[in-house]
């Protein structure tokens, strides 16, 4: 996403010197602060030893990667970055080497991380955390324009008169050969071009040369490795597709479930965590409870197991999106009815229908907006998440707030009208509730 990109930004725009550790793999207490004197070889520890090559005060410090620290039996470095972070202590930190006391208080500390969930929770207590989502299509071309074009045109000693680049060129890059919300491939896959053109000019061949759409991309790049797969995945019932969150961003999944003879049992596979395995259980208890609703015969389990495959065996999942994208998948293959192809979805259900609010929404919602989706149903209470969403992207989706599972099936179904479906406000008009009397 560019974080350490973004640091220095910051610093230039303070006017103050930057200066970058990288804690990725650092599991020594001495490394922060510093060896005692009386070891052979003690030297500071990395803060204060970039003190000094910033030669100021106050500059802007970059602590990167500080999720992927480490610890062993030479003590804990998160524990000693507590006193350098926290700016009631910091300014007497205190360095082994030094022995006296450094004033801290006057440098702006930016730690970069990709996954806060492995951050210890004293130490992103003293943070301000700052979210940053992914890049939406435009954003991504303005960037291969403004920055990552001329870049690698420099590096390749490629001059700008001899290859000129479309906008629908780099777009054709960004949907069909890259996936990522950052936008590291996006430069890997036009340095490939340029690399090409290189050859070419190495060869003796005169440009210039055009690179204007995604047939001029084939002979460099290969045939497209991306496609919009929802309207042939959903194309059969028992196919619907959710809303997944990632350290790099949001990710469609395709929820899948068949019926087959057997004794009644739920079968999950895919690397589950105990949440989504919770989650797939409560969307089944609730479609056996509303069963005669669905259209559904009750005793459909008696004789028949269910089985639930997630995608991407090989990848480790859990969290609590998966509810209600798992409970459409159900019902979808239950009663005989598809899912509409453009539709996503994202939320957690209860064993009473509500559906639960989620986090990651504007990681989700850019991931299907990259996809193609056209309609997004999210919980209610999380409408409130939509105002950091770009405006060019709200424009293209269509958003389904959502307090129930039957509002769920009645916008995501192609056929809702084929259920009994109870769409009246899950929540009690208290107005003429009995008021306590005072005591």
């Amino acid at each position: 996403m560019g974080k350490t990109s973004l640091g220095r930004s910051v610093a230039r725009a303070l006017g103050r010197k930057f200066h970058r550790i990288s804690l990725g793999g650092v599991h020594d207490e001495a490394a922060i602060r510093g060896h005692r004197r009386t070891y052979v070889g003690a030297l500071p520890g990395q803060v204060i030893q970039g003190m000094k090559k910033a030669t100021t005060i106050n500059p802007v410090f970059m602590l990167d990667e500080i999720d992927k620290i480490g610890h062993d039996f030479r003590g804990d470095p998160a524990a000693a970055l507590l006193e350098v972070l926290d700016p009631e202590q910091n300014d007497t930190f205190s360095d082994h080497y030094l022995e006296i006391p450094y004033d801290l208080s006057k440098v702006m500390f930016i730690a970069t991380a990709n996954v806060g969930d492995t951050i210890p929770a004293p130490l992103k207590d003293r943070m301000e955390i700052i979210e940053i989502p992914g890049y939406t299509r435009r954003e991504k071309l303005d960037i291969a324009r403004v920055h990552l074009l001329p870049k690698q045109l420099d590096e390749h000693g490629i001059k700008p008169e001899q290859v000129s680049f479309e906008d629908a060129a780099i777009e054709s890059i960004i949907d069909h050969y890259t996936r990522e919300a950052g936008v590291r491939n996006l430069e890997r896959q036009i340095a490939s071009v340029v690399r090409g053109v290189a050859v070419k000019v190495a060869e003796g061949e005169q440009g210039p040369w055009a690179i204007a759409d995604e047939d001029a991309l084939r002979p460099f790049l290969g045939p497209p490795r991306f496609s919009s797969e929802v309207a042939e995945r959903t194309a059969e019932t028992g196919v619907a597709t959710g809303l997944a969150w990632t350290s790099v961003g949001g990710e469609i999944l395709f929820i899948e479930c068949t019926k087959m003879h057997g004794t009644g049992k739920l079968q999950l596979t895919g690397q589950l965590g105990d949440v989504m395995k919770e989650s797939a259980q409560t969307a089944m208890s609730y479609v056996r409870t509303r069963a005669k609703a669905f259209g559904i015969a009750e005793d459909f389990l008696e004789k028949s197991d269910i089985h639930i495959p997630i995608p991407a065996g090989a990848m480790p999942k859990d969290g609590p999106s998966a509810g209600v994208t798992m409970m459409t998948a159900i019902v979808s293959l239950l009663s005989g009815i598809h899912v509409r192809h453009d539709v996503a979805m994202t939320g957690e259900i209860t064993l009473r229908g509500r559906v639960l609010p989620v986090g990651g929404i504007k990681e989700k919602v850019l991931a299907a907006h990259r996809a193609g989706i056209k309609r997004i149903i999210l919980p209610e209470r999380n409408t409130a998440d939509l105002d950091e969403i770009p405006e060019e992207v709200r424009e293209t989706l269509e958003f389904v707030p959502v307090s129930k599972m039957d509002a769920v099936l009645a916008n995501a179904l192609l056929e809702p009208d084929r259920l009994e479906l109870d769409l009246s406000d899950p929540r009690p008009d208290r107005s003429d509730a009995v008021q306590p009397s005072a005591p």
